[in-house]
């Protein structure tokens, strides 16, 4: 009976040791003066230098977090461990306590926030129209007989065909296998627009070899804030970092690393984006919030 009372004692360890950390986030991070940020290898908002280099908006974002979460616990020292994540094992490396902050490119909806909690948002995403620039096309009336590009695995396309400017508009679909390619076939005039994030539609038109020769229209087809993910159901963790983007708002920090990565040159290439800042992302930190991407098409 002993015996099996161990064993089960051990089961219940280690079944509930991941629910632990998530109730305690900040007694973690203190014990072991360490956090562990989950980064992207090759994300808008976040991706790699090369050798074990991180930069991005949302890696700067984070950095401001993490001395705020030193100061709030008031150590000397606090070492940050990188965990590069994927889009497909970034939540359950947040649920299971691998990581502790989640700094890509997440979007906040109601089937994640079923498993893990979002801070305030601070970036809100626009999926918009690219065009040429002598194309003639001005909005998505125009689009009526075109071949719209998309990349292969995305929604974009189908969110234009949602869209009730869309209604009754016959495109073609043509797809580009990563966003790169679906921009070569806006280049090479194989598309006549390209459907995507708007962030990715002006980064690839500033690495173009003749960035005035396109132009984003400015019908916005949907909205999604995005936000630095965490683990459930740990409120006092929640807060701090809450804390430490709403400060940054308020002291202009947001702001000027809005400027630093999308209206400055930016590495490895040095290219500037040009992305001014949208009315969504105004809205976001003039009201900050955690809602879901449902909430925001409910506005529309």
């Amino acid at each position: 009976m002993k015996k099996h009372l161990h064993y089960l004692a051990l089961a219940m360890l280690t079944v509930s040791s991941p629910f632990a950390l998530a109730e305690d986030t900040l007694a973690k991070i203190k014990a072991s003066a360490s956090l562990t940020e989950g980064v992207r290898e090759s994300s808008g908002l976040s991706y790699t230098l090369g050798n074990g280099q991180y930069t991005g908006f949302h890696y700067d974002v984070c950095a401001n977090i993490i001395a705020d979460v030193k100061a709030h616990l008031g150590l000397a020292e606090l070492k940050v461990n990188y965990q590069p994540v994927t889009s497909q094992n970034r939540i359950p490396l947040v649920q299971n306590g691998t990581v502790d902050l989640e700094c890509g490119s997440t979007t906040n909806n109601i089937a994640r926030q079923k498993d893990v909690a979002f801070a305030l948002t601070t970036y809100v995403e626009e999926v918009k129209i690219a065009v040429k620039a002598d194309s003639g096309i001005t909005s998505i009336k125009d689009l009526a007989g075109k071949n719209i590009a998309t990349t292969t695995g995305t929604t974009s396309v189908q969110t234009l065909r949602k869209h009730e400017r869309a209604a009754g508009i016959d495109f073609k679909e043509v797809f580009g296998k990563d966003h790169a390619d679906s921009f070569l076939l806006l280049e090479s005039g194989r598309a006549d627009a390209f459907v995507m994030d708007g962030s990715i539609l002006a980064a690839n038109i500033a690495k173009s070899k003749t960035p005035a020769g396109f132009k984003i229209l400015s019908e916005v087809l949907a909205v999604e804030p995005i936000a630095i993910m965490l683990r459930k159901e740990d409120p006092a963790f929640k807060k701090v970092v809450d804390d430490s983007i709403k400060a940054q708002i308020k002291d202009g920090r947001l702001a000027k690393l809005w400027d630093k990565w999308f209206l400055q040159p930016i590495p490895p290439a040095n290219v500037t984006i040009g992305l001014p800042l949208s009315e969504a992302t105004k809205e976001a930190w003039a009201n900050p919030n955690d809602k879901p991407t449902e909430d925001y098409a409910a506005k529309k």
